[in-house]
């Protein structure tokens, strides 16, 4: 997307030049010219400025599952703030300018590592470095427990069958925030015949409780928030820095209930 919508801009900023600087003297002169090129010429400026947004400031973001239940909902529009992490180079996506990194507990967007072309989102659990561990159903930071308080309502989900099975909610909480995570008490903590042979797979060892993984340098671990239905780390392995796309800040539309809109992202 972002390739396409460069080389959109620069193609249009060419045209919009020609006919600034060429065109423009021989309409004067009463030459007809075509009003395709002039209306070509005229979207440069909307779409140079669409683009700035999106590269630097602020950046659309559709929640596509339910893999961030329950503090995200399918359906919901988030905006994504591209600035959070760095000022970054369109398209290469290296950092020119540092203007802070992702902390624990920060829910991420970023390009998938098994299909760049694609957007994921996930909860950075692990940062480089640091040695995440998930047995049980807890979540483990370099031999930390991350707080983890059990929630008195009940919720239920629906299975492949329609069927309602009932889900536990944790508050859980970090260094920096807290947020909701759900899990299913009859689901494994991974699904191990999952698991793909994704780069430094040796920094993490699996087996029926669970998972231990090493986080390399310049790399983040990401889980989401409703741990028995979702495709993250536990299955795909590290991303790179260079795959950071922003932070998710806020919920800005939600066409099948309003009252989300405003709600910031925990």
């Amino acid at each position: 997307m972002s390739l396409a919508m460069l080389l959109f801009v620069l193609v249009s900023g060419v045209v919009w030049a020609v006919d600034k600087w060429y065109l423009a003297r021989r309409r004067k002169q009463g030459e007809r010219q075509s009003d395709e090129v002039e209306l070509f010429a005229g979207l440069f400026p909307v779409i140079a400025v669409v683009f700035l947004v999106r590269s630097f400031l602020f950046e659309p973001f559709t929640i596509p599952s339910s893999s961030m239940r329950p503090g995200l909902e399918p359906g919901d529009f988030i905006l994504v703030n591209r600035f959070s992490y760095g000022i970054r180079v369109p398209v290469l996506n290296t950092v020119l300018i540092e203007t802070g990194k992702p902390q624990r507990g920060d829910v991420m967007v970023f390009r998938y590592p098994v299909d760049p072309k694609t957007d994921f989102i996930k909860r950075v659990v692990g940062l480089p470095g640091d040695t995440v561990t998930y047995r049980n159903k807890q979540l483990t930071v370099n031999g930390k427990s991350v707080t983890q308080v059990a929630l008195a309502e009940g919720s239920y989900v629906r299975d492949n069958s329609a069927n309602l099975i009932p889900v536990q909610r944790f508050k859980e909480t970090t260094a920096t925030r807290s947020y909701l995570v759900q899990t299913v008490e009859q689901a494994p903590p991974v699904n191990q015949d999952q698991v793909l042979n994704f780069p430094y797979r040796d920094n993490c060892q699996y087996d029926d409780s669970g998972f231990t993984c090493k986080v390399p340098a310049g790399h983040y671990f990401m889980m989401g928030d409703n741990r028995d239905d979702s495709s993250d780390g536990r299955y795909w392995g590290f991303v790179p820095d260079e795959n950071i796309v922003g932070k998710a800040t806020l919920i800005w539309m939600n066409i099948g209930a309003f009252s989300r809109i405003g709600t910031s992202i925990q």
